[in-house]
């Protein structure tokens, strides 16, 4: 397991996550509400998927789409909550409205999170300074993996970024794990896979046919056979 390549993949309730975890999924990203971006799921919704698979789950701290915090005293109470019902895995990233990481915000959350793992977000693409935001979070504890396209229009635009971001992995601010993801298609997967590049996450990727319909097993196997060659 070790040295297979991670697929994430974004469900929104227990019938994704079980046709996720069929097709091959090592992860689950947790969320509701997609036409939002993507918001925190209801502990009730985290519980039931907990129990219907296996596979780790991040859920998602959002409570409102964009990338600003927004209530941080509502979503610190909607952690604990998801912390209590063992949710162990997290995502979160807020930017403030310079473009520079809302540290306020992540180190209050992060607090509550007490020594979970999780997962920077695609903030990180829209911020001012990829390089400074990475050195600013790096001695934050718990924090193993950035979710990013390279690009805040995603990873057709983003590849020259993701693999000169991944030839200093190593380096301070570079240790997490860069998870690909936004935009993210099977013909991109050679040419990160030859950076070195070892994480994906895909979202509308599973769901040939769109958000409003199921994750399908079939294209989580097939991109987990993709990720594997």
């Amino acid at each position: 397991m070790s040295n297979r390549a991670v697929l994430e993949v974004i469900a929104l309730d227990e019938q994704d996550a079980v046709a996720a975890q069929t097709g091959g999924a090592d992860r689950l990203e947790l969320v509701t509400d997609m036409a939002a971006d993507g918001l925190t799921p209801s502990t009730a919704g985290f519980t039931a998927i907990r129990r219907a698979v296996d596979i780790p789950l991040r859920v998602m701290l959002r409570l409102t789409d964009g990338f600003a915090a927004g209530d941080v005293d509502a979503l610190a109470g909607r952690a604990t909550e998801l912390r209590a019902a063992g949710a162990d895995e997290f995502v979160l990233g807020f930017l403030t409205a310079d473009g520079e990481p809302d540290l306020v915000a992540v180190e209050r959350l992060i607090a509550v999170l007490d020594g979970a793992r999780w997962t920077f977000h695609r903030a990180i693409d829209r911020a001012a300074d990829r390089d400074g935001l990475r050195k600013r979070l790096a001695d934050l504890p718990g924090l193993d993996t950035y979710l990013t396209a390279g690009s805040a229009t995603g990873v057709d635009t983003g590849l020259p970024v993701l693999e000169a971001e991944a030839a200093r992995t190593g380096e301070p601010g570079y240790e997490p794990q860069i998870l690909v993801g936004g935009g993210l298609r099977l013909d991109h997967l050679p040419r990160l896979r030859a950076a070195g590049l070892t994480a994906f996450h895909i979202g509308g990727a599973a769901r040939p046919q769109g958000w409003t319909s199921p994750v399908s097993a079939e294209a989580v196997r097939t991109w987990r056979e993709a990720v594997d060659a």
